[in-house]
């Protein structure tokens, strides 16, 4: 995952080292538009979601083909680096995966092994935080807490 970002970077300096002059003169509201599909992979569709204040959103996905489910958070407007993160737990199992850091646009993607059971998932962007308990599990009601720090 990290290795993926170093490689869309290296990209996106090389785009822009070829085409500086275009790049300069593009607004900053250009930025590349990022999805949960973009960074979690193609097969993922979103299942639930949750506002991260006026931040960004986590985004909960499913794989139908493998079972798995994947969380990433992706904020509004990518910027500076800022503390963020991407979480999720199946307590049926005991199985969970993060991925948290100081990232300028998206934190994720972290995937479990879901098909079956609930999930508990969330995410966090700056000093605001989502959690989401007891998710995607049939006719359970989902327990969500924002919070700030």
């Amino acid at each position: 995952m990290r290795l993926r970002r170093s490689v869309l970077t290296a990209s996106a300096l090389a785009a822009l080292s070829v085409g500086a002059t275009t790049a300069l003169a593009s607004p900053a509201s250009a930025a590349p538009n990022i999805t949960p599909q973009g960074v979690c992979g193609s097969g993922y569709k979103t299942v639930n979601s949750a506002a991260v204040g006026s931040l960004g959103t986590v985004y909960l996905t499913y794989n139908s083909a493998n079972g798995r489910n994947c969380v990433a958070t992706i904020r509004n407007n990518p910027g500076t680096r800022l503390d963020m993160s991407a979480w999720i737990y199946v307590p049926d199992t005991e199985e969970g995966a993060q991925d948290d850091g100081r990232f300028t646009s998206y934190a994720g993607p972290a995937y479990v092994h879901g098909k079956g059971h609930c999930v508990d998932w969330g995410g966090s962007i700056g000093n605001v935080y989502v959690q989401v308990y007891g998710s995607n599990c049939g006719a359970l009601k989902e327990h969500r807490v924002t919070f700030t720090r």
